[in-house]
């Protein structure tokens, strides 16, 4: 059955999409007020996305920058065949490749506690089953790259299947098949957390998985 609250986040992503596309447009051709209002309406997907995709949150804010300057020299070529989003995303994408292969020869500086503390700005509030002490960033961190990126694509920043496949480079059925793996080691891995959960004194434990790990 399909949850209506994601039926609503749906339609908000498209309607959303559409909005970025025409400032995107508008910012092409020489609007410098879209450009600003082009940057502030994806600024927050891009941070969550190369924070997730790069496991270095700490290194999001120069990746977020990088994106949008890579974005804006090149808006003169963007024609709005996809949403400005998928777009955008592809472009930091690229952004956190290049980096990785810049430091791979490098030690990593940064150990998991620090990783979670730098990117809980980036972890959506008020989901069923997350509260107190379950953090999703914390489950999404023991999935592999390609199904972090994956889930986080469609579940969390809502891109289409499509849409994600091709900021990802990959087949449709190349995502889904991610997404639903991703899915069902999230749903292990909260069943586990739920179990050794002590029970709140005085009322039953309402449990429960969250609308993005819904099949």
């Amino acid at each position: 059955m399909t949850d209506p609250a994601l039926l609503a986040s749906r339609d908000t992503t498209t309607s959303g999409d559409e909005s970025t596309t025409a400032l995107a447009l508008a910012a092409r051709d020489g609007d410098p007020d879209a450009v600003e209002r082009f940057v502030r309406a994806l600024h927050r997907d891009v941070v969550r996305y190369v924070a997730h995709l790069s496991a270095d949150p700490q290194a999001a804010d120069d990746l977020t920058q990088d994106t949008f300057l890579r974005a804006l020299g090149s808006l003169h070529r963007f024609e709005g065949r996809c949403s400005a989003r998928t777009w955008l995303l592809s472009i930091a994408r690229r952004a956190v490749i290049d980096s990785l292969r810049h430091t791979a020869a490098r030690p990593r500086l940064s150990d998991v506690r620090d990783w979670r503390l730098a990117v809980e700005h980036a972890q959506p509030r008020g989901l069923p089953g997350f509260d107190d002490g379950v953090a999703l960033l914390d489950l999404l961190a023991a999935l592999p790259d390609e199904r972090r990126e994956a889930f986080t694509l469609t579940q969390l920043l809502g891109l289409p299947y499509a849409e994600a496949a091709a900021v990802s480079d990959c087949p449709v059925g190349t995502v889904r098949s991610r997404v639903a793996r991703a899915r069902v080691t999230l749903m292990g891995l909260l069943a586990e957390a739920e179990e050794h959960r002590p029970e709140p004194a005085g009322r039953e434990h309402a449990g429960g998985a969250p609308a993005a790990l819904a099949a």
